[in-house]
């Protein structure tokens, strides 16, 4: 793959290493309210994107990304320990319904596609369309009901993205396109939970509920 940009760092490479602790912090926050029930997370999201993001972390090993694929391998070793969590925490669910098994059967379609392929670029590529699919359902939830998540997670997982971002020289797909994609999901998850976007649309003033 051709190198897209070449560009001086506003960040040392490093600080990779401040935004996956960053990311942690918050999501020790989440882990703690899944335990105790104050977040449902959805069971099949949460697998989701544990095992896309580790695909595409081994596509970037191979394509020699560095560093900066420490996102990529934080935003899928966390998901998963969601996932775990999730089962002490009865208010968690298997959400099986046709969004979830249409964007769930995508999903695996892209990794299957990956594995076809085995090239680093499509394996990315895959990836981020099958963590988008599994992403789905819950960007759902946080739209219906904010109430059962936690934007500190998704929040501090934008500005790992965004720290990640800042370090790149080299910009060509496989070194920025999974932080950037990272970067613009989260915040707009961050966006939704926080300010409960899709309540104050649906109880705006002047507008039918």
């Amino acid at each position: 793959m051709v190198n897209l940009l070449y560009n001086k760092r506003v960040l040392n490479p490093n600080f990779v290493i401040v935004g996956s602790l960053i990311f942690l912090g918050g999501s020790a926050s989440y882990l703690i309210d899944t335990l105790k029930g104050k977040v449902r997370p959805n069971k099949v999201t949460w697998f989701l994107w544990g095992f896309a993001p580790l695909i595409a972390f081994a596509a970037e090993i191979t394509q020699g990304v560095g560093i900066a694929s420490l996102l990529t391998f934080t935003v899928g070793f966390v998901p998963l320990i969601v996932f775990l969590a999730s089962f002490v925490n009865r208010k968690s669910y298997w959400k099986i319904n046709k969004l979830d098994i249409g964007c769930g059967v995508f999903s695996v379609i892209g990794l299957v596609l990956w594995y076809t392929t085995k090239v680093g670029n499509i394996a990315i590529g895959f990836s981020i369309l099958a963590d988008f699919l599994a992403a789905v359902p819950t960007l759902v939830k946080s739209y219906n009901q904010p109430e059962t998540e936690n934007y500190l997670l998704f929040l501090t997982n934008a500005i790992s993205a965004g720290i990640t971002l800042l370090t790149i020289k080299v910009w060509s797909f496989a070194t920025f396109a999974f932080p950037l994609y990272i970067f613009l999901i989260t915040s707009v998850f961050a966006i939704l939970i926080k300010f409960k976007i899709g309540k104050l649309l649906r109880y705006s003033p002047g507008r039918l509920r």
